[in-house]
Formats: C-alpha cells, structure tokens, sequence
C-alpha cells in the first residue's frame, strides 16, 4: 500500500471478496530531513488500511532501494544514458521484499494496485496483458518480473478506470478516495533529476553542446541535466528548434539536432527479460508492438535474438526519441507482455 487510492481499493476488493488480507507498506525512501518518497506515505497508508478494515506493517526498505535503484540509477545519469528505476524497483525491490514478507505471514499471494493483469498461458507460463483502459495501463513498469513473482501475484484493478476506482473508494469511504496521482520519482522530492544528481555527486561538469557533425553550438551545464528528445531547457539560441538528439560522456557532449535527427528505425536491447516465451529462438523474427518509454503508444515492429545476448529491434516506420538507458517493453496482438530489456543502442541509418 503506497498511500495513494490505487492500492487502497485493491486491498478493498480482495477483502470484499474473501480474501484474508494484510496492508504492508515498503518504505523505499526518505530524505535527510525526513521527507518520505512519494511512493510510501506511510500515514496515508495506515489511514486506508483503517479504513478498510485490515491490519497493517510499514516494513523499511531504505538500504535495498538505495543499493538497488537509487546508486545505478545515478551511475546511468553519469554515463549518458537514462534509465528507469520504477522498472527495476519493481523487480529487486518491491516484489522481493513482498514475497519475504508474504511467506513471513504465511501469505499466499502478494496483490498490488497496478493497472494491468495476470495471465497463465496455455504454455505454462505467466506474463502480464495489458489494462482494459489503456490510459492507465501500466504493464511497461512490470516487464521484468519473473515466474516466480508473477505466479503469486494478484492484480484486481486491470478491469478497471481511474474513475471507477476512485467512485469505489468515495462509496466505501476509503480515507485517500481523492488523493491527487503521483507523477515524478518517488526519492526526488524537490528540484531535477540533475539536482538531485549534482547533490548526490557533485559531478555536474560544464561541457559543450555541439551538432551532429560536431561543431560547437554552446555550453551546457552538465550532462546529467539533459535527455534525449529534451527541448526546453537547453539555454542556448538556434534560429530553429533544437532537441537532444545524443549525449556523449566520453566527451562531455550534448549533441543537438532538428526534430527529423531524432528518428531511427533500429535499436538494440540487452539486459532482457521474457515472460510469455522462455526465450527468442533464432534466426526466428516474431512480430510485436514495441514501446520504447511509458507514454509510447507503441509502434510495430519485428525483434530478433542477435549477437551477446541482444535482441535487434527493427521498427516499420522510424521511432522518435529512443534513448540508450530507457526500456523496450514486447507485446503480442492480444496485449500480452512477450519480454523487454533495456536499450542498448540506437541505430543511425
């Protein structure tokens, strides 16, 4: 239970239905004046767990979620690529730590508020489908689960609209039925990624912006502050728009480029992990939609196994604004999660 509506009324249904059920809290993040992150209000929490009627554990977290997301999560930064730590906390820090837990209270599933379902296939395994109403869906941030994890898993709201999940929590009188969504990673509390970065580091190193060729166009004030596809807050004046086509850390470049500069057809993933298959066979191209960020609506495409445990990405029409760092999530015509990984570089052609 972070707090937030979301998971509030899956603990109401699962109760509703029978279940025996126990509200945990993973506190993941607090900050050196107390602040906690964004994704475990603990008060808030305990205030909904009342609410519905059910015992309730704030369970901290802190020392695994720094370890785990927080410190790659800035070594990423600091290598010119941008990652995603929901994606990965996730997978090592929230389902690892639920399912400890849940055999410590003799649990037999472990249930979360998120927008998407579990599916066992005829194959015998398990993957996620995507959530009825897709504006919420949220099976991009669940893609590396494992078998293990997913077996256990109960998620009750992939039928379900964020209006109809908070008229849920309005009529059973749940105390967060209307708490404002959350929208920025959790453990940056105020200012910029970059800040935050530049805080935790130091290692916010003026470099130059400079065009595809090369050429310099400017000063930037640190890698760390820039992604690719970024336009606003680049600080410097072009005659026409600029947007982060590439960041160089070798260099400590930033390159820019026109919005056309920011389309490529191909990328390459590693890091994978697969759900709905054990793995791509090879020299065998299988054909899905690709969402290379959260907010992509996805694209068709072919993935293929390739070379050092990589999958090669060929897109139908060229995709915008892939970044090195960021996931590739796979899904088949019915919604279902094949597998992702993490993008490892963007071809130019």
């Amino acid at each position: 239970m972070s707090g937030g509506v979301d998971s509030a009324v899956a603990a109401y249904l699962l109760k509703k239905e029978g279940y025996d059920v126990i509200g945990v809290t993973l506190r993941v993040w607090q900050t050196e004046d107390g602040d906690e992150g964004r994704c475990c209000d603990i008060d808030d929490a305990r205030d909904a767990a009342r609410s519905i009627g059910i015992p309730y554990y704030p369970i901290n977290c802190t020392s695994d979620f720094r370890r785990h997301i927080v410190e790659p999560f800035v070594g990423e930064y600091l290598s010119g690529r941008t990652p995603n730590p929901c994606v990965f906390c996730n997978r090592y820090v929230k389902w690892e730590k639920l399912l400890f837990y849940a055999k410590v209270f003799g649990a037999d599933h472990i249930a979360t508020g998120h927008y998407a379902s579990v599916e066992k296939l005829e194959n015998g395994r398990y993957t996620v489908k995507t959530a009825c109403h897709t504006e919420k869906d949220q099976t991009y941030m669940l893609y590396r689960l494992t078998q293990e994890q997913l077996a256990v898993t109960l998620m009750p709201l992939g039928g379900l609209s964020k209006d109809e999940v908070r008229s849920i929590a309005k009529e059973a009188e749940i105390a967060v039925a209307s708490k404002p969504d959350s929208q920025e990673i959790c453990f940056v509390t105020g200012g910029s990624y970059g800040d935050f970065i530049a805080a935790k580091t130091g290692c916010a190193k003026e470099g130059y912006f400079v065009d595809p060729d090369g050429n310099v166009l400017g000063k930037h004030k640190g890698i760390i502050y820039y992604t690719v596809g970024q336009r606003k807050g680049l600080g410097i004046s072009l005659g026409y728009p600029g947007y982060v086509k590439e960041i160089r850390p070798e260099k400590n470049e930033v390159v820019i480029g026109k919005s056309d500069s920011l389309y490529n057809r191909e990328i390459l993933c590693n890091n994978l992990n697969f759900m709905s298959i054990e793995s791509l066979e090879d020299r065998k191209k299988v054909r899905c939609i690709v969402k290379i960020r959260y907010g992509h609506k996805g694209q068709p495409a072919f993935i293929e196994k390739a070379r050092n445990d990589t999958v090669r990405v060929e897109f139908d029409e060229p995709v915008r604004a892939a970044a090195q760092g960021q996931s590739a999530v796979f899904y088949d015509e019915r919604g279902l999660v094949i597998g992702g990984g993490v993008i490892k570089a963007v071809i130019d052609r």
